[in-house]
């Protein structure tokens, strides 16, 4: 038989899985076994949680007695330093298992009782928030030990940037992490990705066309969470792709308060019938916001470029599209001369041919671009062709791939230093130095040396 055909031996075999329970233990005790094993993904992914620099030792299935009941955490989780020790007990779900809140509260429990620092769990979950937990607890319970939230999309997410951009010193410690990234990117190891807009999204969505939506429909509040949800899972899942942090746009009153966010998305797609955010990713121009139309069924991201503060209006123009050599010519380009709005809006094909057309009044002066690009939106809740989720996802690493990476914010030329001008050399000769009156001043350049005379003629770019 060809060796085509052989099947290359795993560290960690999907193959044997049986049911959602030895799901939830094999991928348990993978993790826990690479974060001890690889030194640099052990210490990025406790360090977020409080832990400090040491080392890790990971057990599963640890025993434990509340009141009269023997409790079975499905890891446990211990880094020491010298004489400090800090300690987590973990809780796992695979699938579309669901963390339970009576199962939480006992582990935090135990873990106030035996004096350990935190409860971390890790499921498919995706809280719309970064920091917020997607279980309910008695807050009473969080005094003295911390709840901790991974979704499997942010550990697989870690575990790539680990090894394919910030690097593992040991080349067998990278092969371990590698192994646990195959495993974890398997249908079968039950670590989801975001598939599911939920139960009520057909309503939601049915009740927008109609015009109907009211913001006290039960519906409501699980939509807008899972669209947060799903902005987040796109940010982390680009994030993997290009090894640095993606992240959801959130402002500090947001952060602080998350039903903020909640409460305005809400009203926006009641009275619009649109859901929209942003992601901030390093080094770009701008962030890429993200709006899904549930009336015309599009979805549009588009990005804020500031325009250059010299040069004509067309100079301006043509400063952007030298950066879109790549951009497809249904790229919408909006140009912004004021607080009033855009004052022009074409397509990137026709400004192509005629720049000017984005010029409605030479006076007025362009301080701004915003690109965009539109695209048809999915109504299914799922995930497959026709969903909502992947005509989001496809929108936003369309535009990122063939617009967004490409922008680079303008900068000023540096001021070049000026030289004197050199002394006729009959005058060099016969004028003693203490009657010239040519040698180089800062006020040369400054104005006309006649009145009457017109100004010097300046360099094209900087004409108004």
């Amino acid at each position: 038989m060809a060796e085509e055909s052989w099947h290359e031996a795993r560290l960690i075999p999907t193959s044997g899985i049986n049911g959602a329970e030895e799901q939830e233990r094999r991928a348990t005790s993978a993790l826990l076994a690479v974060v001890s094993a690889v030194r640099e993904f052990g210490r990025a992914l406790v360090k977020p949680l409080g832990a400090p620099a040491g080392t890790i030792e990971t057990y599963i299935e640890v025993p434990f007695l509340l009141g009269e009941k023997k409790l079975f955490p499905d890891g446990l989780i211990r880094v020491r330093r010298g004489s400090r020790s800090w300690t987590a007990l973990v809780e796992v779900k695979t699938g579309s298992n669901d963390l339970q809140t009576e199962q939480l509260e006992n582990y935090l429990d135990i873990a106030r009782e035996q004096g350990y620092d935190a409860v971390l769990t890790i499921s498919n979950e995706i809280p719309a928030v970064a920091g917020q937990h997607p279980t309910k607890v008695d807050k009473r319970k969080l005094r003295k030990v911390e709840l901790h939230h991974l979704s499997w999309t942010q550990v697989l997410a870690e575990a790539v940037m680990q090894k394919e951009f910030r690097g593992v010193a040991d080349p067998d410690q990278a092969w371990i992490l590698g192994e646990l990234i195959r495993y974890l990117e398997h249908s079968r190891s039950g670590a989801l990705e975001f598939d599911d807009m939920g139960e009520t999204w057909v309503a939601v969505r049915d009740a927008v066309a109609a015009g109907t939506l009211r913001p006290t429909d039960k519906g409501l509040p699980d939509v807008v969470a899972r669209f947060d949800a799903l902005l987040r899972f796109a940010s982390l899942r680009l994030g993997r792709q290009l090894g640095t942090e993606v992240v959801p746009v959130l402002s500090r009153k947001e952060q602080a308060d998350p039903t903020l966010r909640a409460q305005a998305l809400a009203k926006t797609l009641c009275e619009t019938g649109m859901l929209s955010g942003a992601i901030r990713i390093p080094d770009t121009v701008g962030q890429l916001v993200v709006t899904a139309d549930l009336r015309s069924s599009k979805v549009t991201c588009h990005v804020d470029v500031d325009a250059p503060r010299e040069g004509r209006p067309t100079t301006r123009v043509n400063w952007l599209l030298r950066q879109l050599k790549s951009a497809p010519d249904s790229v919408r380009i909006e140009t912004f001369a004021g607080a009033r709005g855009s004052s022009a809006a074409e397509l990137l094909g026709a400004v192509r041919e005629n720049p000017a057309m984005l010029v409605l009044d030479p006076a007025k002066e362009i301080r701004s671009f915003r690109l965009a690009l539109t695209g048809s939106m999915g109504g299914k809740r799922g995930r497959g062709r026709g969903s909502f989720i992947d005509s989001v996802l496809g929108a936003t690493d369309a535009f990122y791939a063939d617009v967004l990476q490409y922008l680079k914010a303008w900068s000023a030329a540096p001021p070049r230093l000026r030289q004197p001008a050199p002394q006729p050399p009959e005058l060099e000769r016969t004028a003693p130095p203490s009657l010239r009156s040519t040698d180089f001043s800062s006020q040369d350049g400054a104005e006309p040396a006649d009145p009457t005379a017109a100004p010097p003629v300046g360099d094209a770019a900087s004409a108004p």
